[in-house]
């Protein structure tokens, strides 16, 4: 397997292992895509793919967010959406883009990457559970145990607050959980 920059050339074989890693919610996955792709450039994007025997089979997007925090507006990152091929899972693909991702991150001037997801998954790549940290989450229909962060080394004891969303999350309605039924 081999994680590198995801190219023009990728993007419709990582929508697909979106929309099929997300079940019926791929095609909801696959809107964000596209809005975070044609977001203005900056510093905080980062868009892997994860391939074998040349095919993509993993993806994952980091784009630029805000913290809201004290003394100013701070430029994050939020590493979403994450997918795996269905039959290519559960075999480290996702683990190894994530870690991949905070390296990357890492060698930019982004102080923090957050997430919302499954803590027993993420714990185990470095994310923590953001609340704890000095964190709020930016929504309440986020679970507080979803809300995680990784600090980069470009963080600073100073940066707490909320997170803000890049709109495209909210116009896609994909920022915390939905009543069922809702």
């Amino acid at each position: 397997m081999q994680i590198r920059r995801e190219t023009a050339a990728d993007r419709i074989a990582a929508d697909e292992v979106h929309r099929r890693g997300f079940g019926d919610e791929g095609p909801v996955i696959v809107r964000l895509l596209t809005a975070l792709r044609a977001m203005p450039p900056s510093s905080s994007d980062l868009a892997l793919v994860a391939e074998e025997g040349g095919e993509v089979v993993g993806s994952v997007l980091c784009t630029r967010s805000l913290l809201d925090a004290p003394r100013r507006l701070v430029d994050v990152a939020v590493l979403s959406p994450l997918a795996v091929a269905p039959g290519h899972q559960g075999r480290g693909i996702g683990s190894a883009l994530v870690r991949a991702a905070i390296e990357e991150m890492s060698k930019t001037s982004v102080p923090l990457l957050f997430l919302e997801g499954d803590p027993a998954f993420y714990r185990r790549v470095g994310f923590r559970a953001g609340g704890p940290l000095g964190f709020r989450k930016p929504s309440l229909r986020t679970p507080d145990a979803a809300f995680q962060v990784v600090k980069l080394p470009a963080y600073e004891d100073w940066m707490s607050g909320t997170l803000v969303y890049a709109r495209e999350f909210w116009d896609n309605d994909c920022v915390g959980l939905r009543e069922a039924g809702a």
